[in-house]
């Protein structure tokens, strides 16, 4: 697959010195907490804090949750809060919602604070999981040169065990006890730059190979298969935008060739594919591509377009995508 590096992003920057005290000051705080109370009581602790600071909080939550906190600050002008569906189920989307937050109140000229939980609260399968996780690694490497503020992430522990607990604790610097923000003995400072491996495949599934050439065929094979697995027609449509994108730059990037192998799985039609090229920068479509910019249009759009997409790419393995679509909606 193609290697791209964002502009002003190298490839493995340097780590920060002080956990959660990364050069461009921003700070990621992991929160775990159990039922509504505990919710409460850590995010409006939070934004409490950041009044008393003068600072702007931008909230991104389920609608459950932000229900909750409208209920307590009925009247206040310093909070402002996102549709916590608006970027969807991929987590994939959710840096760029960040960043335009960031660059929107910049002119304020006040300090930033804001609380994200994702949609996936309930009901998460283990790619969405450890897809999520990945999400909150890379804000380390994505804000690392950021201006300063501050994300609080809570996480509800109804029905997580102690080993996906602790793995997501891993990817926070920061910790909030007690209504205070202490370093985390569990955040691994190489986390931001490693992944987890990828689930495998279940039930029976197709395989074509592909080259020059080839891409009418791909779409043909996958328009075979997300029919008879009932993907919607909607669906479909975005899915073969997405999937040629994806083997374009196989072919193209990745050596010329490439596999497609697809399945279904926890109620999603998966198309992968695999080649033998490296995507060098763990960022690249997850970051919104500038005007200005040469490449790296085509995995954001992937992005817009998929429910869920997992990169894994080295330079020993090469480079396997995976682009899931949920074969129901709601």
């Amino acid at each position: 697959m193609t290697t791209i590096t964002q502009p002003g992003q190298p490839d493995r920057p340097d780590h920060p010195e002080q956990p959660g005290q990364p050069r461009g000051g921003f700070r990621h705080e992991f929160y775990p907490y159990l039922g509504d109370e505990e919710f409460l009581d850590g995010a409006l602790g939070f934004i409490h804090d950041a009044q008393d600071a003068r600072e702007t909080v931008i909230v991104s939550v389920p609608s459950d949750r932000q229900a909750l906190l409208r209920a307590e600050l009925p009247d206040s002008t310093s909070v402002a809060f996102i549709d916590g569906a608006t970027p969807g189920r991929n987590p994939g989307t959710l840096l760029a919602v960040w960043q335009d937050e960031i660059a929107r109140h910049a002119a304020e000229g006040r300090p930033l604070r804001g609380i994200g939980e994702s949609a996936w609260r309930q009901a998460r399968t283990p790619s969405e999981a450890a897809e999520l996780r990945y999400h909150e690694w890379l804000l380390n490497l994505a804000f690392a040169d950021s201006a300063a503020w501050w994300l609080l992430c809570p996480y509800d522990t109804a029905d997580d065990d102690p080993v996906s607990l602790q793995a997501m604790a891993r990817c926070h610097p920061l910790v909030r006890r007690d209504g205070s923000a202490v370093a985390s003995e569990d955040y691994d400072r190489d986390a931001p730059y490693s992944f987890e491996d990828l689930t495998d495949p279940c039930g029976p599934q197709d395989e074509l190979a592909y080259a020059r050439g080839g891409l009418t065929a791909v779409r043909d094979k996958i328009t075979t298969c997300a029919t008879r697995a009932e993907l919607p027609e909607s669906r479909l449509g975005e899915l073969l935008l997405a999937a040629t994108e994806v083997a374009a730059n196989s072919i193209r990037h990745g050596g010329g060739r490439g596999t497609l192998r697809t399945w279904t799985q926890d109620s999603a039609f998966i198309c992968e594919f695999h080649d033998t090229g490296h995507i060098q920068n763990p960022l690249a479509g997850r970051i919104r591509p500038t005007h200005h910019q040469h490449g790296g249009r085509g995995l954001w759009l992937v992005h817009q377009l998929c429910d869920l997409v997992e990169i894994r790419s080295t330079a020993q393995n090469g480079t396997t995508i995976r682009l899931h679509m949920r074969l129901t909606t709601g």
